[in-house]
């Protein structure tokens, strides 16, 4: 019998790890009937961090360019991880990230303006040269940081 989109959810967060690499794999997969319920975590209340970490990561695999400006949202949450999370599933949406991900470069928050710069490093579009060389002279040495990082990437692709 085959489980529900929810049942692999809950398996997520299984104490076995073969039981959670089978249930990401499988949401993975049914990525067009999994996609909303995964969206639905990242706002959700109650929700452990390491189950929108996941959540987040299948995400970015399934590719699907209307979980962009969740994602983005998701550079606001309190936890490092998912932070982290968020910036490497919207550096995979390629292409399509880099313009949410530009406007999010003025951001009040040092934490959400380097995670953009990094995904637009490793997105690689050299539109974005521009928009990261204002975060060169950032008042957050993170932000600059991961603004030169970008921009080296950039120069050399």
């Amino acid at each position: 019998m085959e489980k529900t989109i929810q049942e692999l959810i809950q398996d997520l967060n299984d104490d076995d790890e073969f039981v959670q690499e089978e249930a990401f794999g499988l949401l993975e997969i049914r990525a067009e009937e999994s996609f909303e319920p995964l969206l639905d975590l990242l706002t959700a209340r109650g929700v452990s961090k390491d189950l929108k970490k996941t959540s987040i990561k299948i995400l970015g695999f399934i590719g699907n360019d209307k979980a962009i400006e969740s994602l983005i949202a998701s550079l606001r949450d309190n936890n490092k991880l998912v932070r982290r999370e968020a910036s490497t599933a919207l550096s995979r949406m390629g292409e399509k990230a880099v313009d949410p991900l530009i406007d999010i470069l003025k951001d009040d928050d040092w934490r959400v303006r380097g995670a953009a710069a990094w995904a637009l490093g490793k997105i690689g579009d050299k539109c974005a040269i521009e928009p990261l060389n204002a975060l060169l002279d950032d008042e957050s040495g993170f932000v600059r940081s991961g603004a030169k990082f970008a921009i080296e990437g950039l120069n050399k692709s």
